[in-house]
């Protein structure tokens, strides 16, 4: 059902983004079917045509591969079976764009282990038999890969609660799968179309690149943009009434702590702390020093987007 194409054990962070470019991967999966609320189509498409590089190392990222090997121990521990690491990037072997990048591989078994970590905020999600739509579908992609019968998934929550749970494979969920990404790769990332643009950060980078200068020309728009520019303009109005609102709610809890560093209620954390910050004047300087304020003056180049109405 699947072969290996990469040795995962030697490579870094960004070597394995690299790699995994080449293909559909299990997280990549969730973001297809609509289920990942942190990445858009429209981004992966970005990082998998070359256009947006993710972020190769972030605390977050470090600490969930650190635990990983605690996590894996511990699932051994809870349920008496033996794990082993399987250091090689594996691919479907009809649908060669589908990848797996496995934890572990559970011995004696057609399953395998994934290891997560979250935080205590995240303790109903997995309540029960409840597990994450993302991780479901992380799962059940790496199975369509695999041809594995079922999988265990294992989550250390608030690094103090434990919770391992057992998938069986979804044969109608892996058809849709199968589906939706063989759609994605072969009509967006080989035939070089991007899904609809959206309003993530890849996407304004990739149209900052993209479109560095202008040329000085004035266009005409279509009635496309004019509706466009008309929901901006209504959206800005809202926005400015639920940022009011926003402040409003904020002062009410700032009146309540008064001169306290530090509030706590049932599900939250208030902080209301004094910073100390120190800032060049840079107007002052450029008055009162201007050779010093030009030899340390650094130039940046953006194109700024702005509109009015002139109807």
């Amino acid at each position: 059902m699947f072969e290996s194409f990469a040795n995962t054990a030697e490579m870094s962070r960004g070597e394995w983004l690299d790699v995994r470019r080449s293909g559909i991967g299990g997280s990549d999966a969730a973001v297809i079917l609509g289920f990942n609320k942190w990445k858009s189509p429209f981004q992966l498409y970005l990082e998998k045509t070359g256009d947006y590089k993710e972020e190769s190392d972030n605390e977050f990222i470090y600490w969930g591969n650190v635990l990983e090997d605690v996590v894996a121990k511990e699932f051994q521990e809870r349920t008496g079976k033996k794990v082993r690491k399987k250091n090689q990037m594996l691919r479907h072997k009809e649908h060669q764009f589908m990848t797996a990048n496995l934890d572990r591989v559970v011995v004696g078994e057609k399953a395998f282990l994934e290891c997560k970590t979250t935080s205590a905020y995240k303790t109903d999600d997995w309540e029960g038999d409840e597990i994450p739509a993302a991780y479901l579908c992380q799962v059940q992609h790496y199975m369509a890969v695999t041809g594995f019968e079922k999988a265990y998934i294992a989550v250390l929550i608030g690094g103090n609660k434990f919770v391992w749970k057992e998938i069986e494979r979804d044969e109608e969920l892996i058809e849709i799968m199968i589906e939706r990404e063989k759609y994605f790769w072969k009509n967006h990332v080989l035939a070089k179309v991007p899904p609809e643009i959206d309003g993530s950060d890849a996407a304004v980078q990739f149209l900052s690149q993209r479109y560095k200068d202008d040329d000085g020309t004035t266009i005409t728009l279509d009635d496309d943009s004019e509706k466009l520019l008309e929901a901006i303009e209504s959206l800005k109005d809202e926005i400015g009434t639920l940022e009011e609102q926003k402040k409003k709610y904020e002062n009410e809890v700032k009146l309540k702590l008064e001169h306290s560093a530090e509030a706590i209620t049932r599900n939250f954390q208030v902080k209301y702390k004094t910073i100390i910050a120190n800032r060049i004047d840079s107007k002052r300087l450029k008055i009162e020093m201007p050779d010093v304020y030009k030899e340390f003056a650094k130039e940046s180049k953006s194109r700024r987007f702005s509109y009015k109405k002139v109807n």
